[in-house]
């Protein structure tokens, strides 16, 4: 009990530990740098399904200027972490909350170096809400958990890749992680740090999920600006009042107890991520680092706050849509 405390209380360390299959854990690493010409997702995990030859750790890689994704397998027994603080090793590559230290040299891609972060904020950890998944973290049942690491965090360092420098000094970076059994069935998630106003981010996500026999929409909202931490989730009592989808756009605006927030994101193509199902690491996920996000956030009485668009924007609109735009 004593270690599921404190697991549930330190969302971004390893929570794999004795767990059952099917298992995935996967921490997601956005870096663009100063001139936010070089965009990359960085994605280190590891995956245990239901049959123990499928037993692998990997790191991805998308270019988010040109949708180029590669997937970097590694025996189950190259993936280490630490049990106390996030520190997470994949061979000879190395992930925490201070820095990443890639050495990718296989017949898909080079690519090392090292990017270190400095200050930034992550989400409020406390007894009754331990991260993003508020009171649902405690709950041992849930198919996926989500976590935020960091929302905006700033870069010093490079990556070369094939022998070409990515210099991503005075960028900003975005840390977040999922684990569990599977991927939700159905889900729309965007992110972006880029704003006229600094040190502004948004992430956003909504899907289905299951919970005793039956399956819900919830959804995470956090938009951090000028110092405060707006949240709207399920467990908030957030409505939702549109979620609409077109060729072109995601809509989807929502409301807490004081607040209004408006997303409007530019659908875009992207680079196919591979993610987890109960069998297997399984191509399936379209995502774009090149979308951008209106964001509009009001008072109930209609005061605006803030009014602006999000460059750079992350982007995954996947599954059973129907049902969840349909959702409640």
């Amino acid at each position: 009990m004593r270690r599921y405390i404190y697991k549930t209380m330190h969302p971004q360390i390893f929570q794999g530990t004795h767990t059952r299959r099917p298992y995935f854990e996967g921490w997601y690493f956005k870096l663009v740098s100063a001139d936010e010409q070089i965009r990359y997702a960085i994605i280190p995990g590891i995956f245990r399904g239901q049959d123990p030859a499928k037993d692998h750790a990997f790191v991805q890689v998308l270019d988010g200027m040109n949708g180029r994704a590669t997937y970097h397998e590694y025996p189950i027994e190259a993936f280490r972490a630490n049990e106390e603080e996030f520190l997470v090793r994949v061979g000879d590559n190395q992930f925490s909350a201070d820095k990443i230290k890639l050495a990718i040299a296989d017949d898909k891609l080079s690519l090392h170096g090292e990017i270190r972060f400095s200050g930034g904020r992550g989400w409020d950890i406390t007894p009754i809400q331990p991260g993003v998944m508020g009171w649902y973290a405690w709950l041992p049942i849930m198919e996926c958990y989500h976590g935020v690491v960091n929302l905006t965090t700033s870069l010093t360092g490079e990556l070369i890749e094939n022998g070409k420098s990515l210099m991503f000094t005075d960028g900003i970076a975005y840390i977040e992680k999922d684990w569990g059994q599977a991927f939700p069935s159905a889900y729309i998630w965007m992110q972006s740090n880029h704003f006229d106003t600094p040190n502004t981010s948004l992430s956003a996500s909504i899907a289905m999920v299951p919970l005793l026999g039956r399956t819900m929409r919830g959804g995470i909202v956090g938009f951090y600006h000028e110092g405060i931490l707006h949240k709207f989730a399920k467990y908030t009592n957030v409505v939702n009042e549109q979620l609409k989808l077109t060729d072109d756009h995601v809509h989807w605006t929502m409301r807490n107890k004081t607040h209004r927030l408006e997303l409007v994101a530019e659908r875009g193509s992207g680079g196919l991520l591979l993610a987890p199902i109960r069998t297997e690491m399984h191509k399936r996920v379209d995502e774009t680092m090149q979308s951008s996000v209106h964001v509009r956030l009001t008072t109930l009485a209609g005061e605006v706050i803030f009014d602006q668009i999000g460059r750079n924007t992350g982007l995954e609109v996947h599954g059973d849509l129907d049902t969840l735009l349909k959702a409640k």
